[in-house]
C-alpha cells in the first residue's frame, strides 16, 4: 500500500480509502444488497490487511448503522491513532424540524451521535454531505470549526458540489478565521469527468485533497452490456446516476475491457488506475461486496498505463449533464 498527504496536511492515508456505504442494515435504508455486520467485518478486516488506512462513511448510511459496524470493526481491528475515520453530515436523519441540513443545531448534534456510533472521541475527517440552501453557509462553517476546537474531528471536508460554491466556502473560512475544508469528495470517474472543468483545477489551485466518490461508475466501467447484479437491478441511486448516459459511456467501458485484456489484469485496476495516475487524486472511495473486489482492486496500485493508453479510455467520452451536485428547489 501507498500512503500520501490528505491535501495540505500532515495526515497520512492510504491511497485507497475503503467506500462504508455498503455496510449496514437493509432493514434500516432502501439498498437491500446491504451487508449486515457478519458479511461487513471480514472485508474491513482484509482492508486494514492489506494497508488501508482510509475508512469513509456517513451518518445517513443505513440511518448510522454503518457507522456502528465500521466502528466496531476498528476498535476491534485496527490501532485508532494509525486509523482515519471520516464521515459525513447533511442529508435526513429524523422527521420533523432540523431532522436534516447543516445548520449549527443540525451539525453539532449529529457530530456527537455520529462519535457514539463510531465508538470513538473524535473523528479524522468530519465532511459536509451535499451544500444546504436553507442555512448561510457562514453559519455551517462556524458551526464546523466548534466541532474541530472542541476536538471532535481533526479536518473537515465537502462533497458533491458546485466549483463557486466551494470557493464560497473557502473564501468565508479565510475572512472569518474559520477551519478551512482540506478535501472534496465529488463524483469523478472515466464516464463522469465534468468535475475536470473547475472542480479539480479549483482544488490543485487550493491545495485540497480529492476523494472521488464512484471511481468504477457503480460498476459500469468493469461489464459487458446486458451484464447485471443485484445491486445494479435494485440501486436506484446508481441508475439515476448513469441511465441516461449509457449509450454513449458505452464505449467508454469497451475501452477499459479491450485494455484490460490486452494486459491480462482485471478490468478493475484499469479503472483505478487511471484515476490513480491523476496527479490531483488523493485517494479514490471504493465501495466492494465481497473479498474478491477488495483483492482485485489493491492491484491497480502497481498499473501504470501509458500516455496512449490514457488517451485511449478518454478519447470516447462527451459532455455529460451534471450528476451530484445538488441543486436549489425551483
Amino acid at each position: 500500500m501507498e500512503y500520501v498527504k490528505l491535501g495540505n496536511t500532515g495526515m497520512d492515508v492510504s491511497r485507497l480509502c475503503l467506500g462504508c456505504m455498503s455496510f449496514g442494515d437493509a432493514s434500516r435504508w432502501t439498498h437491500p444488497w446491504i451487508l449486515d455486520e457478519e458479511r461487513s467485518r471480514p472485508i474491513i478486516k482484509k482492508a486494514l490487511d492489506l494497508g488501508i488506512n482510509f475508512f469513509d462513511t456517513a451518518n445517513v448510511y443505513s440511518t448510522g448503522a454503518s457507522e456502528e459496524i465500521v466502528g466496531r470493526a476498528l476498535k476491534d481491528y485496527a490501532n485508532r491513532d494509525e486509523i482515519v475515520i471520516a464521515t459525513k453530515v447533511h442529508f435526513r436523519m429524523h422527521q420533523g424540524p432540523n431532522g436534516a441540513g447543516l445548520s449549527r443545531k443540525a451539525i453539532l448534534s449529529e457530530i456527537d451521535k455520529s462519535l457514539k456510533r463510531l465508538g470513538t472521541d473524535y473523528v479524522d475527517l468530519y465532511q459536509i454531505h451535499r451544500w444546504d440552501y436553507d442555512t448561510p453557509i457562514e453559519e455551517t462553517m462556524e458551526a464546523l470549526h466548534d466541532v474541530v476546537k472542541a476536538g471532535k474531528a481533526r479536518y473537515i471536508g465537502a462533497s458533491a458540489m458546485f466549483a463557486w460554491q466551494f470557493l464560497k466556502a473557502l473564501h468565508v473560512a479565510e475572512i472569518h478565521g474559520l477551519t478551512r475544508f482540506v478535501s472534496m469528495q465529488n463524483h469523478y470517474n472515466l464516464q463522469y469527468r465534468e468535475e475536470e472543468r473547475e472542480m479539480l483545477p479549483l482544488c490543485k489551485e487550493e491545495k485540497i485533497g480529492v476523494i472521488p466518490y464512484s471511481p468504477l461508475a457503480s460498476g459500469r466501467l468493469l461489464r459487458d452490456p446486458g451484464e447485471t447484479t443485484p445491486r445494479f437491478e435494485t440501486d436506484q441511486a446508481q441508475k439515476s446516476k448513469y441511465d441516461a448516459m449509457m449509450t454513449a459511456d458505452r464505449p467508454i467501458a469497451e475501452r477499459v475491457a479491450a485494455i484490460a485484456a490486452l494486459r491480462g489484469v482485471p478490468r478493475v485496476q484499469i479503472a483505478l488506475a487511471w484515476m490513480l495516475q491523476k496527479e490531483i487524486v488523493t485517494s479514490p472511495i471504493i465501495g466492494v461486496t465481497s473479498l474478491f473486489q477488495l483483492e482485485e482492486a489493491v492491484p491497480a496500485l502497481s498499473v501504470k498505463l501509458t500516455p496512449e493508453e490514457i488517451a485511449s479510455l478518454e478519447e470516447p467520452y462527451v459532455p455529460h449533464p451534471v450528476v451530484g451536485a445538488v441543486k436549489p428547489r425551483s
